[in-house]
């Protein structure tokens, strides 16, 4: 009788066994990781610092390809609409997975299903940052009661429409009663120009996108939105410390690709980022950008993505959030 049944045992595990040695074998052509947001920005940076790490790790050719555009809709759509055999991967994050899907209804995916959400990177913290030449406020309390003072709402700057720092501005409209003006920018570097030439005078960016100019005073930081003190700016109390605990939303990063990628190669590519991610070198690079990695399994990033787009995209909708 056993011995009836090796055939069928053995025909039940050959796939298995092929899948895993494609994944041993993978990759043989390059891969890309797309980014929705244009080179200089902390995911670009995180990108090419994952990609160096892989390519290394998997002696493999792994490329940075930036696609920014519509909320990152437009990048992230690219990715969706590829083969899945793993070649190209996006690095997804708030924009493209939970906030921009709800401003632009017509992006041409689903969020949750039209992805492989394979590792969870880590999060960069926010901050509101102000031209100093232009901003006479020494703290958020003082930062409010100047905005609320302008005859008009005065510019804020983001990385564009359906960002994270969109929603950013737009919950501190909401918690504050301070009137602002939305100025979306096609990512943090360009914005970030404008900013220091004087052309907008305040911004919701990334901490670590900015903290090279707050140290040498050119910007200034307000309140990061964060529980707990950053440690590249220990000096700065965060939203909580500064009377607004409820201004707390996550920038987080993370490695997608395709629906429907082989369980084999999403297996191999998380457990690739996760251990580079433990690497000194890499982890020194991310700490540089404010981010602190906690590895997640396939299955605990894909319902960390479902819970966010569920929560964040509601808020969203809620808050009436357009893409102007």
């Amino acid at each position: 009788m056993r011995r009836r049944h090796l055939p069928l045992i053995a025909a039940l595990a050959c796939p298995i066994v092929v899948q895993s040695a494609r994944a041993q074998s993978w990759p043989t052509r390059p891969i890309r990781i797309v980014v929705v947001f244009p080179p200089g920005g902390s995911s670009d940076i995180v990108a090419r610092v994952l990609a160096e790490a892989l390519s290394t790790r998997m002696n493999a050719r792994v490329v940075v390809d930036n696609r920014p555009g519509a909320g990152g809709t437009l990048g992230a759509l690219h990715v969706a609409q590829q083969p899945a055999d793993g070649t190209t991967l996006l690095l997804s994050n708030t924009a493209p997975i939970t906030s921009s899907p709800p401003i632009y209804p017509n992006a041409g995916y689903d969020p949750v299903t039209g992805f492989t959400h394979i590792a969870y990177i880590g999060a960069t913290p926010l901050v509101v940052v102000a031209n100093r030449n232009l901003v006479p406020a020494a703290d958020l309390q003082g930062l409010i009661a100047w905005v609320k003072a302008q005859r008009t709402p005065p510019g804020y700057g983001s990385s564009g429409a359906g960002s994270v720092a969109h929603i950013a501005g737009t919950l501190f409209e909401q918690q504050t009663g301070a009137a602002l003006t939305h100025v979306p920018y096609r990512g943090s570097s360009p914005m970030q120009a404008d900013l220091l030439g004087g052309n907008i005078p305040m911004a919701f960016d990334t901490l670590p996108q900015n903290i090279e100019h707050i140290r040498e005073g050119r910007l200034r930081a307000f309140a990061p939105w964060v529980r707990a003190r950053e440690p590249m700016a220990p000096d700065v109390p965060t939203v909580g410390e500064a009377g607004l605990p409820d201004l707390l939303v996550e920038n987080w990063l993370g490695l997608s690709g395709p629906a429907g990628l082989p369980p084999a190669i999403v297996e191999r590519l998380n457990a690739e980022t996760n251990a580079a991610m433990q690497t000194d070198a890499v982890r020194r690079r991310l700490v540089e950008h404010g981010i602190a990695h906690r590895p997640m399994t396939p299955a605990e990033f894909q319902g960390f993505v479902a819970k966010d787009v569920q929560e964040i995209g509601g808020l969203v909708k809620s808050l009436g959030i357009t893409a102007q």
